[in-house]
């Protein structure tokens, strides 16, 4: 009886054992610091993701830029270096130019998920980078351009740059430089308050939500409506790692992406309103295009990112095959007239 006994204590330990170690642990960065709004809509994924997944799945974050570089990170966690990263997907459009259909568009994660456009998006990732595209977060935000002088306008009231010293990056420099015809000055975000600071630029995209985060309000003073594009934040994981978690891991990690992309949709909407009204409190003026200026400056930020997509794509295998498809889900062309 004493030896059934024993059988039975170690039988018991042997599974207990076998469920403490059943819990997985995928690594995460991201690629903004912690302090933007941004990371920290992360950050309140990852702990959604801690607590509906104790026992099953846990995602331990190393970090942000300070871990692995911002625009390294891509390719971190294509090479298996690092399981997951947050990072917009223009960080890494040369491999998937595809991203472009979510920066031009105006739509949100909500309506790309049902219509199927995240699906596709998915797929993409996985045929030509390896990665699963887990979630679109902090979609619904959009841009403007903030400069540090009044902005001039033309005869017929379109924006004028020239003598501009406009920041630019990889989002939005087809539109700047295309049509706008700004010469831009590339630069990350972790440097632009300094380059403010010295006067190396005086304006600048961002997006509707973070200016304060950044203190790059210290600097500027006014915002040029209309706001233009959409963030393209997004969750990747290594397609092999995200393939050997078990069934329940994965159904976990995907329901909270998807339940994140609708809160954080309202989540920053109403941040956008709080930046708004503290910006205006101190002082942020507001200066708008109107009538025909206006639907130039809208159209061109959208086709000429369409046609930065199309050319990039069309240098790759498989060519400009989803090309019409993406625009079709990434993009309600009645919406914006």
């Amino acid at each position: 009886m004493k030896m059934n006994a024993l059988a039975g204590l170690m039988a018991g330990a042997v599974i207990v054992a076998g469920t403490a170690k059943a819990e997985e642990t995928i690594s995460a960065v991201h690629a903004f610091p912690e302090t933007l709004i941004y990371t920290q809509s992360f950050l309140d994924f990852v702990e959604k993701v801690n607590e509906a997944g104790k026992g099953v799945i846990q995602i331990d974050v190393r970090g942000g830029p300070e871990a692995i570089g911002m625009f390294q990170q891509p390719d971190a966690v294509r090479d298996g270096i690092v399981d997951m990263v947050y990072t917009p997907g223009s960080f890494y459009g040369g491999a998937l130019p595809e991203k472009d259909a979510m920066v031009a568009s105006n739509l949100t994660a909500i309506e790309t998920r049902e219509n199927g456009g995240t699906e596709l998006i998915d797929q993409i990732h996985q045929d030509k980078m390896g990665l699963k595209y887990l979630g679109w977060f902090d979609s619904g935000v959009c841009y403007n351009l903030w400069t540090r002088n009044e902005p001039s306008f033309d005869a017929d009231g379109n924006l004028e740059v020239e003598g501009l010293k406009l920041r630019g990056n990889n989002v939005y420099n087809a539109f700047f430089t295309n049509y706008l015809g700004a010469q831009v000055i590339d630069l990350p975000t972790g440097e632009v308050y300094s380059a403010l600071q010295r006067g190396v630029v005086d304006a600048t995209g961002w997006t509707q939500i973070g200016l304060i985060d950044l203190k790059w309000n210290e600097f500027l003073n006014y915002r040029i409506e209309p706001c233009f594009f959409s963030t393209d934040l997004g969750v990747i994981v290594n397609l092999d790692r995200w393939n050997s978690l078990p069934e329940e891991a994965r159904t976990i990690l995907q329901d909270v992406a998807i339940q994140h992309e609708k809160d954080s949709v309202e989540a920053l909407r109403s941040k956008r309103d709080e930046d708004f009204a503290a910006l205006d409190a101190a002082g942020m003026t507001v200066v708008s295009l109107e009538g025909e200026a206006k639907a130039n400056y809208l159209a061109a930020a959208r086709e000429k990112t369409w046609e930065r997509m199309k050319g990039l794509m069309a240098e790759q295998p498989g060519g400009t095959d989803n090309y019409d498809r993406l625009i079709e889900l990434f993009y309600d062309l009645d919406a914006a007239n």
